[in-house]
């Protein structure tokens, strides 16, 4: 099962990535993005907490704009690339 960190404040996305069968992870701190297979933030800071520079080497999505189903389908389309 592919393991997502979503930002605490994305709490919709969170809950349809949930029903779309992924394990979600909230992400409170640049430890929580260790080990995850995608992460989605908010994007209104640009590398939040340092996670795109160092603490993981998981795809990034920016929730900024989209709609919950809009980033269950980015998530589903980076999880699938790398596979």
């Amino acid at each position: 099962m592919s393991k997502i960190g979503v930002e605490e404040s994305l709490t919709n996305i969170q809950e349809a990535l949930r029903e779309k069968g992924f394990e979600v992870v909230e992400i409170k701190q640049e430890a929580d993005a260790k080990n995850l297979d995608c992460c989605v933030v908010t994007g209104l800071e640009t590398n939040v907490m340092g996670i795109i520079d160092t603490s993981s080497k998981a795809s990034i999505i920016e929730a900024n704009g989209l709609s919950a189903d809009e980033v269950c389908r980015e998530v589903e389309n980076k999880i699938n690339s790398i596979q």
